[in-house]
């Protein structure tokens, strides 16, 4: 898809995505740990965007931290996702955003495995997965 900006309006948005989709991707909601599809998800295949279909992560880059979200060490492609800091909740924390639709993804923190040292933590309502 590249990175044409993708925009609708928040009825389109309402109307394409699911309800715990829309609170996630275009509200920055967080959904429960470990109640996600894709915490504990194992098979092989590409991660992206449940929004606009922009790859995000890969399966090889997926970890299990614990945290009860999925969570990768890295991104597919660092021009596909965008960062941005993060106040709310008294905490300041590093969002993590779709560059091409701006959905809301998850956060990254420092705590990773090798190479990268990255978390990403990402909800799994953000994700649509493509197996290989």
């Amino acid at each position: 898809m590249g990175n044409t900006k993708v925009t609708k309006t928040e009825s389109e948005w309402r109307a394409a995505l699911e309800p715990m989709e829309y609170e996630v991707t275009r509200k920055a909601a967080t959904e429960r740990a470990f109640s996600g599809k894709f915490w504990d998800h194992h098979d092989h295949g590409i991660y992206t965007c449940i929004c606009c279909d922009t790859p995000l992560f890969e399966s090889d880059a997926k970890f299990d931290s614990g945290c009860g979200w999925p969570s990768y060490f890295k991104a597919i492609n660092a021009a596909n996702v965008r960062e941005r800091i993060d106040r709310a909740h008294g905490m300041t924390r590093t969002e993590i955003l779709c560059n091409v639709c701006d959905a809301h993804l998850g956060h990254v923190f420092p705590d990773g495995p090798p190479p990268t040292g990255l978390r990403y933590c990402i909800n799994s309502a953000s994700l649509r997965f493509d197996p290989a």
